[in-house]
C-alpha cells in the first residue's frame, strides 16, 4: 500500500471517528428533562421544593447551551441531570406540600378553637357587665379574626398553604389576646361589685 493511499485511509478512519463522537443533539433527552420540569411545575416546587426545581432549570439551559456549542455529550449530561433534578424537585415538592397541608389543618382547627373561646368569653364577660371599652376591642377583635378565618380557608381551598397557616396564627394570636383581656375585665367587674 503507498503511502498516499496509507494518509487517505487515515484520514478517512480518523474523520469516522470525529464524526462518531460529534453524534447528534440528545433531543429525546432534553425533552424528557422538559416534561419532568413542567411536571415538577404543576406539582408545586416552585413553592416548595425551589432549590432543586431552579437547578433542573438551569442543568436543562446549560444543555441548550451545549447544543447551540456542539458539544452532544455534555449536552446529554445536563439532560440527564435535568430530567433527574426535576423529578426530585417534584418528590420533594410532594412531601412538604403535605407537610405544610397537615400544619394549615392544624392552624385552621386552633383558631377555630380559639375563635369559639373568645366569643363564649365576650358572652360572659357581657353577662357581667365587664368594662364597655373592653368589650368594643374585643367585639373588634373577633370581627376581624372572623373575617381572618375566612380568607385562611380560601387560601387553604387554594392550596396556598403557608398562607393559610399564616393568617390563621397571626388570628390565633390576636384572639387569645382578646381573650385574656376578656378574663381581665371581667375580674375587674367581679372586684367592683365585692
Amino acid at each position: 500500500m503507498s503511502s498516499r493511499r496509507r494518509f487517505i485511509l487515515s484520514l478517512a478512519v480518523i474523520a469516522a471517528l470525529a464524526g462518531s463522537g460529534c453524534g447528534d443533539p440528545p433531543d429525546k433527552e432534553m425533552s424528557q428533562a422538559q416534561t419532568a420540569i413542567d411536571a415538577a411545575r404543576d406539582s408545586g416546587a416552585e413553592r416548595y421544593a425551589r432549590d432543586e426545581f431552579t437547578a433542573a432549570q438551569e442543568a436543562l439551559k446549560k444543555a441548550k447551551e451545549a447544543v447551540a456549542d456542539r458539544d452532544y455529550r455534555q449536552a446529554l449530561n445536563n439532560a440527564l441531570d435535568a430530567r433527574e433534578r426535576a423529578q426530585n424537585a417534584s418528590k420533594e415538592s410532594a412531601e412538604r406540600k403535605a407537610t405544610t397541608r397537615g400544619a394549615a389543618e392544624f392552624a385552621l382547627k386552633d383558631v377555630t378553637s380559639a375563635l369559639r373561646d373568645a366569643n363564649e368569653k365576650l358572652k360572659t364577660a357581657e353577662m357581667s357587665h365587664a368594662a364597655n371599652r373592653a368589650l368594643v376591642t374585643a367585639r373588634h377583635t373577633i370581627t376581624d379574626a372572623d373575617t381572618a378565618v375566612q380568607k385562611a380557608r380560601a387560601a387553604f381551598s387554594d392550596g396556598d398553604f403557608p398562607a393559610a397557616t399564616d393568617i390563621a396564627h397571626a388570628a390565633t394570636t390576636r384572639l387569645r389576646g382578646a381573650a385574656g383581656d376578656l378574663d381581665a375585665a371581667m375580674a375587674a367587674a367581679t372586684r367592683r361589685r365585692h
